[in-house]
């Protein structure tokens, strides 16, 4: 099979993509019909063109922008703000920043919310704007938090994504046009629909302060406490069982580093450019730092050579997560002068602790 022929394979087909613009107004339909005329608000995600048919916010002083954006029944309508960028960059951490500005996406299985089995609802991190719910949560086996539809009509917003040599449809906050993740027809009943989102983009809020937080009107579909995971688990997907052969239709664009060191060396490397979350922990037994970094901005060997610069403790490791990290890591000892010093020790990312 010629890499021509593994392309057209490997990304959706123009039937398919048809095939989720329905399958994503159906589940819109859906959701709508199982609430009270009153509450039906905004209109059900469809596919955009480009990024400029994603609903424009109302542009405000200083690069800022607001939307009215649709609520439940009875609940007053709420306007969402996005703060200018200089803001953004003061509350957002570098990774959040990256995923919801940039479109980067997060490292799987290494996120805040992928196991989040707790009921409430998930806003968006930038504006608050309300996103999605634990009641419609679903393992989907890929490492990020997976939904089977919006909290509501309206919210989130889709367009055409042709990056990385895949046809997907990427989903958007409607207020603050926050990069959220990809939407896929690959999800399990009743919508059909597999939202894959990064962590980085939400904020959870649990049900119990729900009221206090200022989203009260959700409180009422919880009964009490609510269920969570109510979606069965679907790991029949392209994400998480690819077909054999294939790369997976989702894939983080940021990439996770495991040495081993200790506060002085995750000092060292916090301060890089592309480094964009760092943490202390441990693998098995051994103190090490866990670093999330962005290929582009610096890469793999580059990071190596500055952390073992860095690492003032007898033993140097490299817990190398991929096969990609292996050979890169393998080039790097031959050719670094600390090289000598350093063991490669295979370990998937998820033998970390903090």
């Amino acid at each position: 099979m010629d890499a021509e022929e593994r392309m057209r394979r490997k990304v959706p087909n123009s039937r398919k993509r048809w095939f989720l613009v329905a399958a994503t107004a159906a589940g819109a339909m859906l959701s709508t019909a199982c609430r009270p005329a009153s509450a039906t608000t905004g209109v059900s995600p469809s596919l955009a063109a480009s990024e400029s048919d994603v609903p424009a916010a109302n542009a405000t002083s200083a690069g800022a922008t607001s939307a009215m954006v649709p609520t439940p029944a009875g609940a007053a309508k709420a306007t969402y703000t996005k703060p200018p960028a200089n803001e953004l960059r003061r509350k957002l951490t570098p990774l959040q920043f990256e995923v919801t500005q940039n479109a980067a996406t997060e490292p799987p299985f290494e996120n805040a919310f992928w196991d989040n089995h707790a009921a409430g609802i998930y806003v968006d991190v930038v504006t608050g704007e309300p996103l999605f719910s634990s009641l419609d949560k679903f393992n989907s086996g890929t490492g990020w938090p997976s939904f089977t539809r919006p909290i509501e009509d309206g919210h989130v917003v889709s367009k055409q994504d042709d990056a990385y040599g895949m046809e997907r449809t990427e989903v958007r906050s409607a207020a603050g046009n926050s990069h959220l993740g990809h939407v896929f027809d690959d999800g399990p009943a009743p919508t059909g629909l597999r939202y894959c989102i990064d962590s980085a983009s939400l904020r959870f809020i649990p049900v119990k302060d729900l009221e206090a937080s200022g989203y009260g009107a959700f409180a009422g579909r919880f009964n009490g406490g609510g269920v969570s995971f109510a979606v069965p688990a679907s790991t029949h997907n392209a994400c998480a069982t690819p077909p054999p052969g294939e790369r997976p239709g989702c894939e983080a664009t940021l990439d996770t580093a495991l040495l081993t060191g200790g506060p002085p060396t995750l000092a060292a490397l916090r301060g890089l450019h592309g480094v964009l979350e760092t943490q202390t922990g441990a693998v098995g037994k051994v103190a090490a730092v866990r670093v999330v970094f962005d290929p582009k901005q610096i890469d793999y060997a580059s990071l190596l050579s500055q952390w073992a610069a860095a690492e003032t403790n007898a033993t140097h490791i490299v817990f190398v997560t991929s096969d990609d990290q292996q050979r890169a890591a393998e080039r790097w000892k031959k050719a670094s002068a600390n090289g000598g010093k350093v063991t490669l020790q295979a370990e998937p990312s998820t033998s970390f602790a903090d």
